[in-house]
Order: structure tokens, then C-alpha cells, then sequence
């Protein structure tokens, strides 16, 4: 997934470089460019990226130097190596064009896993921080 914010030459650039590293070691079954798509949450502040999908065959040593070179070049927002059957079919159907928010997210303020609907945690007024009254346990009656 690249960086639609960087030029199309340079995306274009990248796609293949990393084209280009395969085949020094491997070999490319199928590719395909899939084009903008929405992502399903934010990466590095971007709602879309630029897909590109390839299926090839390589070396572990091959792997190991593409992952490498992924990671440190810029404008490569995120990218996935996985293993197959390699008697499974050599395409891959693109992720659908989406619009908008999620089915039946519309007009619903977004929470984190606590409930929270945003904000600086520390101005929430519970006992994680930020101002807050004290909160005083119950006196049993064992100790009088």
C-alpha cells in the first residue's frame, strides 16, 4: 500500500523497484494495481492508499531483503507477505471501492475500547487522571 499523498511517478517508481527486487531472486506470477482505495483506518494520518498486489515465488534469503527494503523506504505506507498453496489460483480479486463511513457507523460519534468518545484522557474525571474528586471507600464496622 503506498502513499497516495506522494506523485504518481514516484508510486509508480516504487511499485517497481520492489518489482525489480523480486525478480533478482524470484519469480512474479501475477501483479496487479489496484489503484486508490479507502482503508479501513487510518495509517500515518492517510484514509486511502494506493494498492499494489503482487503474487511471485522466492527464496527465504529474497524475503528477507525485500521485507528489509519495504520498511525503510518511504512512501510505503504498509505492505503484507504471506505464504500459499501454490497450486491455489494466481489472482486476486480487488478490495470493493468504498464510500463514506462503515455500514451503520453514520452520524455515530467513533469510541475507544474504554467507551471513551475521544479526547485527552487525562481531562475524563475518572480516577486515571486529570481532575477528578476524591473518592472515599466505604467505612466498614469492623474496625470500630
Amino acid at each position: 500500500m503506498l502513499d497516495p499523498e506522494v506523485e504518481e511517478s514516484r508510486r509508480d517508481e516504487l511499485a517497481q523497484n520492489a518489482r525489480a527486487h523480486i525478480e533478482q531472486g524470484g519469480e512474479i506470477k501475477a501483479e496487479d494495481a489496484w489503484g486508490l482505495r479507502k482503508l479501513a483506518y487510518e495509517i500515518e494520518q492517510r484514509n486511502e492508499a494506493d494498492y499494489r498486489w503482487y503474487r511471485f515465488g522466492a527464496p527465504t534469503e529474497l524475503l528477507t531483503s525485500l521485507d528489509h527494503n519495504l520498511k525503510i523506504t518511504d512512501g510505503i505506507l504498509r505492505f503484507r507477505v504471506f505464504k500459499v498453496d501454490p497450486e491455489s489460483q494466481a489472482t486476486a480479486a480487488p478490495p470493493p471501492v468504498t464510500s463514506g463511513p462503515p455500514p451503520g457507523r453514520e452520524g455515530r460519534p467513533h469510541r475507544d475500547r474504554d467507551g471513551d468518545r475521544g479526547g485527552d484522557r487525562g481531562e475524563r474525571g475518572d480516577d486515571r487522571g486529570g481532575d477528578h474528586a476524591e473518592r472515599s471507600e466505604p467505612q466498614g464496622s469492623d474496625d470500630e
